[in-house]
């Protein structure tokens, strides 16, 4: 391989013998994912075989498998324990018309594809893949190699964070962890991996690269700023520090890369607040009072992430609040309701909702979590006191009003809260934060409640109708209703007259219930 060559690889891994190829094998393989193109690259003899007969192997999860080069019959196919893979060797074509005669695109559409030899029939490949370049390693014998990697397309973001994530787990001792994937949330960005030692000691993976620069959407800003969305994972960090600095259960971190975005975390279970009747009352009882805890605690603003580097939370200001609810215009009422809402009537909705958080926003502030709510609620039955309560998904985390967490919690937007529990549970926050400071506004602070419970919920109708239109998943659909009928209840409260009128004009389907249903006045 040329200097120039070496160059361009953005990874190179010396592979001193045949074991250090089958744990290199192991690494690659928990990477790749269904229409993934691996292609190997290398003289006679240089290892491209041995190292595409370790990732058959392991990906069809039998290491005694038989794996025949396929020099001859050109391509073969495996049944893998996720997927099907495809190993091929081109060595014997002309040329990339003779694929199609093999139903080349067809047969890998949704398999990974390992090619050697790949540069016989390169036109018909497609441009994205991950090239592996093997070369005999200077000085290592007939049994070293080098293997010079470098990604194209997607494939290059994926390398780069493949190798950060390797020097991250051999900083902090998890080199022998194998990755397991977790079922994602609503972020399109953000994912998690749990890591399991041979031991069974678990932790996981948050992979949470810098958030990209999307399109402006007001006076030149994207909406993710204007929203006072994360773009890095040090918001993440920072809030995590400072939320075990208050004695909270956030996850400790035990290795980060700022950069790439890359943390290796506690791993604090899955044991749920809600079981499949609902929320468990002494839970969620739980979970509210770590809030009144929270909110009657003087907070920092500025937090630190590491050395030289600090967090400002940002507030949760007008525009982020009415950019939320806007999302009610935008997608929910013409993807869900079918219709299109007048200039004339979004001003309105836009003025309307300007003079009711007008209230909110001259209030005291305090950390606002944003997404505390059953998903990001881990109990710790082996904990004490409010410990037991375990805190994902702070990142987005804001300087605003202290019953928009409360109301994340009562009105949950994936379970049903019942109003008895609701009403049960306000009453519990008001006589707690009555109780350490006397000068608590609880009427105040239920007028708040109805605002911000109101605001989230029309903001929710939204992103989960975004979800459903643009990013494909249909699934969070069926927590309409329930969203439906908190916005409803909300509406009732005095403090949101003038919108709940808005809301019958424009969007009959959401007919108030009772006014006894509405959240406490008083």
């Amino acid at each position: 391989m040329s200097e120039h060559d070496i160059s361009q690889a953005a990874w190179i891994v010396t592979l001193p013998d045949h074991a250090a190829t089958e744990d290199f094998a192991r690494v690659l393989s928990e990477e790749l994912k269904p229409g993934d193109l691996v292609t190997l690259s290398g003289g006679l003899g240089a290892g491209k075989t041995t190292l595409a007969r370790a990732l058959v192997r392991i990906l069809a999860g039998d290491p005694e498998l038989e794996v025949p080069s396929p020099t001859f019959t050109l391509m073969q196919v495996y049944d893998g324990s996720l997927f099907p893979v495809v190993h091929a060797d081109f060595y014997r074509l002309s040329g990339g018309y003779e694929l199609v005669e093999l139903g080349w695109e067809e047969m890998t559409d949704n398999a990974v594809a390992l090619v050697e030899w790949p540069e016989r029939a390169d036109d018909a490949l497609k441009s994205e893949r991950l090239d592996i370049h093997l070369d005999f390693a200077p000085g290592g014998g007939a049994k070293g190699r080098v293997a010079m990697l470098t990604g194209t397309g997607s494939f290059a973001s994926r390398l780069q964070r493949l190798k950060a994530f390797r020097n991250l787990v051999e900083r902090c001792g998890w080199t022998d962890a194998v990755r397991m994937p977790m079922q994602g949330d609503a972020s399109v960005i953000r994912s998690y991996e749990r890591l399991v030692k041979p031991n069974g000691e678990t932790a996981l993976l948050m992979i949470s690269p810098p958030r990209p620069v999307g399109p402006p959407v007001r006076r030149g800003k994207p909406y993710t700023t204007i929203a006072k969305l994360a773009e890095t994972v040090h918001a993440f960090v920072a809030m995590d520090k400072g939320l075990r600095a208050l004695g909270f259960s956030a996850p400790y971190i035990y290795c980060e890369d700022l950069d790439t975005g890359l943390l290796l975390i506690e791993d604090l279970g899955s044991e749920p607040v809600v079981d499949e009747n609902g929320p468990i009352p002494e839970r969620y009882a739980e979970a509210t009072r770590l809030l009144v805890q929270l909110h009657s605690t003087e907070l920092p603003q500025v937090l630190p992430v590491s050395d030289g580097i600090e967090h400002s939370l940002p507030p949760y200001d007008l525009e982020a609040l009415l950019i939320e609810v806007e999302l009610l215009a935008d997608w929910y009422v013409p993807h869900i309701i079918g219709s299109q809402l007048s200039g004339s009537a979004r001003a309105e909705f836009v003025n309307l909702w300007t003079e009711t958080l007008g209230e909110i926003l001259s209030a005291p502030a305090t950390w606002t979590l944003r997404d505390f709510h059953s998903p990001n609620l881990i109990w710790l039955p082996e904990r004490e006191g409010l410990q037991r309560v375990g805190l994902i998904d702070f990142q987005d985390a804001t300087l605003g009003s202290p019953a928009y967490d409360v109301a994340s919690l009562l009105q949950d937007a994936r379970v049903t809260v019942p109003a008895d529990l609701e009403l049960k549970l306000i009453g519990l926050y008001a006589r707690e934060r009555k109780s350490a400071d006397p000068a608590f506004d609880v009427s105040g602070f239920a007028r708040a409640y109805a605002i911000m419970a109101a605001q989230r919920a029309t903001k929710i109708l939204g992103i989960f109708a975004r979800l459903d239109r643009r990013d494909g998943k249909p699934h969070y659909l069926q927590h309409l209703p329930r969203i439906e009928a908190y916005l409803t209840r909300n509406l009732a409260h005095p403090a949101l007259a003038k919108l709940k009128v808005w809301y019958e004009t424009y969007l009959p389907r959401l007919i108030p219930l009772a006014d006894d249903d509405a959240p406490p006045s008083s």
